[in-house]
């Protein structure tokens, strides 16, 4: 059999355990195994990372993307903010996303002369987790002081825009420019339905929290797309955008950097790739007919990758995500919203969480995210009186533990 493939080692975090808590990683449980990816579609793309040239790769990548950009509005006494946002972070280890910043930094002020270059990297939930990832990837350092993590309940600016006025983060936008950094994988295709998927940012990292809860909780799936539309198209924003620069992904790892001045350009671009490769393996996961999902990922419960696919994603496979006449996926909050206090849909046409799911081992996965839905509907052991205690403690997962059970080891559970 093929050797499994390792899990990134456990991270220091205030929203995960101390890593020398996490004992086995569920990859060395006997009998684990891995598959290729390249093996089961021979058709999907060669990747740059991970490879032999490591992140240098991503490196000469961005600067070859950056190459066909008009820089010459920005000038030398002129500012820029450098958006980020999180999820770039827990992409293959989180240094591929953090080249490309640098690298954005870097051709920025070698081909303008501007030395005021800021990163901005905005967050959902965990309002202090782009700290940590800027602390750990010198980011701080190579900003030269002037990396800072923004969060949506940080000061808000007023953006006017087609359907009314929308708010976004101030500190995004407190510079003469703004360069969109962020990337193509589909991450949360159970809410934006590959709709504007580049785009998304607009209405969610860079966007106060009355303008972003209209994205998961007033409107929905689908619906809801059109908030970050109108805040790029708004001329407060139109007036300050550069270019957007974006990892492209593949389920089997980084495809490239790919860049532009027209952000729906790249937006079709992104769609199409999205579409191309992950849908495959949506439909790949649907198959799946009984399995145990195990969780051993530093990131919220939520966001845990397999084959480039989160656990949100796996939980709502038995329903075409991509399928736009679907009104809703078998997760998202929206859907949440329509389960009685018994745990059970208030309307028969709810699709149910993905019956193929017998059990989750929750080894390791972080607090942050609303989570106990997957608990509650799909039986779990977490690992770990430690792991159990953490999740008791935070705001947003206190009945996570409700319904699940504790196990002392991995091997236990």
């Amino acid at each position: 059999m093929r050797p499994p493939i390792k899990p990134i080692p456990p991270r220091a975090s205030q929203y995960g355990i101390d890593p020398a808590l996490v004992k086995t990683r569920v990859c060395e449980l006997p009998g684990m195994t891995s598959v290729l990816l390249k093996e089961l579609f021979p058709d999907l793309p060669e990747v740059i990372y991970p490879g032999e040239g490591g992140v240098a790769a991503v490196r000469q990548a961005t600067e070859e993307a950056l190459q066909k950009i008009d820089m010459s509005k920005i000038k030398p006494e002129h500012s820029v903010n450098i958006l980020a946002s999180h999820h770039g972070f827990t992409l293959l280890g989180g240094e591929p996303y953090a080249e490309m910043l640098k690298t954005i930094k870097d051709v920025i002020e070698a081909r303008t002369g501007c030395k005021d270059i800021r990163l901005r990297a905005g967050v959902g939930l965990r309002f202090r987790e782009t700290e940590e990832y800027i602390k750990r990837y010198g980011l701080d350092k190579h900003f030269n002081g002037k990396a800072i993590g923004v969060a949506p309940i940080d000061q808000g600016i007023p953006i006017e825009t087609e359907v009314g006025t929308l708010y976004g983060i101030k500190r995004i936008y407190d510079a003469d420019w703004i360069v969109h950094a962020h990337n193509s994988d589909v991450r949360e295709v159970h809410f934006h339905r590959q709709v504007d998927r580049a785009v998304k940012p607009f209405g969610m990292s860079y966007a106060r929290i009355e303008t972003r809860s209209t994205y998961h909780q007033n409107l929905g799936p689908r619906a809801a797309n059109f908030t970050a539309r109108a805040i790029f198209d708004s001329p407060f924003v139109q007036k300050k955008f550069a270019f957007a620069s974006f990892l492209t992904m593949a389920p089997n790892g980084i495809i490239g950097v790919d860049a532009d001045t027209d952000l729906y350009a790249l937006n079709d671009r992104v769609t199409e790739l999205g579409c191309r490769y992950y849908g495959k393996m949506m439909s790949l996961f649907g198959e799946i007919d009984e399995c145990i999902a195990a969780l051993d990922f530093p990131c919220p419960v939520v966001y845990v990758f397999s084959a480039g696919v989160i656990y949100a994603n796996f939980a709502g496979a038995n329903t075409d995500l991509y399928d736009l006449e679907l009104p809703l996926p078998a997760y998202t909050w929206y859907t949440e919203a329509f389960y009685g206090k018994g745990g059970k849909p208030l309307l028969p046409d709810i699709p149910a969480m993905n019956p193929a799911i017998k059990m989750c081992v929750h080894n390791y996965a972080w607090t942050g995210y609303p989570s106990a839905f997957f608990s509650e509907h799909i039986p779990t052991v977490v690992v770990g009186q430690e792991q159990a205690d953490l999740f008791n403690r935070d705001p947003q997962n206190l009945t996570y533990m409700k319904h699940a059970l504790v196990a002392e080891t991995t091997e236990a559970a």
